[in-house]
């Protein structure tokens, strides 16, 4: 399979935001997009992500999870499991893939650090920084194996 055109977002779940990146529309090059508020009562965290989805054209969304080093789950991989499956069904029929996203937010953090900015300060950058890191590895996957990075994400 060849490597297929089209924008791809990217987002990195955590507790309190959403680090959004997306790709552009050859999916060479992964930009940060925003941090979106997480708000596990009333889902407008899914409709701001729906939004983008729809606003970008986008054919694809990848959402990180997050394995240990140790490559088992957490509470945090399970978080992003029912997330990524809430998201797929909002946004169908288009795709929602996991991939792994070890150390995107450590690699993100260092980036920003060497650029001279503060972690502390720019955790919304740091956020959207790590949904760039993931992105641009699930496009390096895919440029290399011709297949889409991750595992599908049922929308039903």
């Amino acid at each position: 399979m060849a490597f297929r055109a089209g924008v791809r977002i990217a987002v990195d779940v955590g507790t309190v935001r959403i680090g959004v990146a997306a790709s552009d529309p050859t999916g060479a090059l992964a930009s940060p997009v925003t941090a979106v508020r997480r708000d596990r009562r009333g889902g407008s965290d899914l409709d701001q992500l729906a939004l983008l989805v729809t606003e970008r054209d986008a054919v694809e969304v990848v959402v990180g999870l997050p394995r240990t080093l140790r490559d088992t789950d957490s509470a945090s991989t399970a978080d992003a499991r029912d997330f990524a499956a809430a998201l797929a069904r909002r946004v169908a029929p288009v795709p929602v893939r996991r991939v792994d996203e070890r150390l995107t937010t450590v690699t993100a953090t260092r980036g920003l650090r060497s650029a001279g900015r503060s972690a502390k300060a720019s955790r919304p950058l740091v956020d959207a920084a790590a949904a760039v890191v993931l992105l641009d590895a699930a496009l390096d996957r895919e440029r290399a194996t011709g297949e889409p990075a991750g595992d599908p994400v049922p929308a039903g």
